[in-house]
């Protein structure tokens, strides 16, 4: 049995992200129906192809993703299959978008999504040495798990996954039948492109997701750098060796469930435990 189990903040045990690729016109819609819902989410951007294919001009999109809450990130400067590159293509193409984008915005990049979903191990060694941290695929689980491999995220679905309403409502209701309702916490990934609402004029597919997933009180909805970075400061927690404190080196305040009790650790704090007696563990 496990004593400890992650919490986002404020104690809630769920948590949604979105991601949209390619830096489209259409993303301005989407923002707005996500932010009237309380949504958050990861744009991933081609630095080399701005106004091409339906794609935002620079400033369109430095004025929309500036300041917005949403995120953005990589999607490689030309919309290239690195799977089909060399490394030396690969750095090329990963590396100066990271380069662009963050002159851009004026911020610090580190994570992507993977050009029409191609990769291979090839290509994820490269990009640890471009300094990404995490990266999308375009692999849907159905599921609700915390990523374990970040440079080869899943994602739980496409929006067009005729079953989408039918995840949400599991995700948000705990419907035993589809996915377990243990302790450990759980994650809503959707991803796509918002140029398919428009193309297949079905904007009310998403709408219907945004208004029954979001705006809830317990679901913590976050980008995919925001999900990321939490996960990894739960992960450098160390605990003493009997059980009775522990600290947190990083810079986020990180919540955890422990023997059924809750505890905040403050950043770069240590905090004392409380390990219920024997007795109590067994029942």
């Amino acid at each position: 049995m496990r004593y400890v189990f992650m919490r986002f903040p404020n104690f809630l045990s769920k948590a949604v992200t979105l991601s949209y690729d390619d830096g489209v016109i259409y993303d301005k819609k989407l923002i707005e129906i996500m932010d009237r819902n309380g949504l958050k989410g990861t744009f991933n951007l081609n630095s080399g192809m701005f106004g091409v294919k339906r794609r935002m001009l620079r400033e369109e999109a430095l004025a929309l993703y500036t300041d917005s809450g949403h995120e953005v990130a990589v999607h490689g400067k030309n919309h290239l299959s690195l799977a089909e590159l060399q490394p030396a293509m690969i750095c090329d193409e990963i590396l100066n978008d990271r380069i662009a984008l963050e002159e851009m915005f004026g911020t610090v990049i580190n994570g992507m999504a993977y050009a029409g979903g191609s990769f291979d191990d090839k290509a994820v060694e490269v990009l640890k040495h471009c300094g990404i941290d995490y990266a999308r695929t375009v692999v849907s689980t159905e599921k609700f798990e915390i990523p374990t491999d970040w440079l080869r995220m899943p994602t739980t679905c496409h929006h067009s996954n005729p079953r989408l309403m039918e995840l949400a409502r599991a995700f948000a209701e705990g419907a035993p039948s589809i996915y377990y309702w243990g302790r450990t916490p759980r994650l809503f990934y959707l991803w796509g492109h918002t140029y398919e609402f428009h193309d297949n004029d079905n904007w009310h597919i998403i709408e219907e997701f945004a208004e029954y997933i979001g705006n809830r009180e317990d679901i913590w909805y976050a980008t995919n750098g925001e999900i990321y970075r939490y996960v990894k400061a739960y992960d450098s927690l160390q605990f003493s060796a009997n059980g009775e404190r522990v600290y947190n080196p990083s810079a986020i305040d990180v919540y955890l469930n422990y023997y059924d009790d809750q505890f905040v650790v403050p950043a770069g704090a240590t905090v004392p435990l409380r390990k219920p007696s024997a007795c109590e563990a067994r029942n």
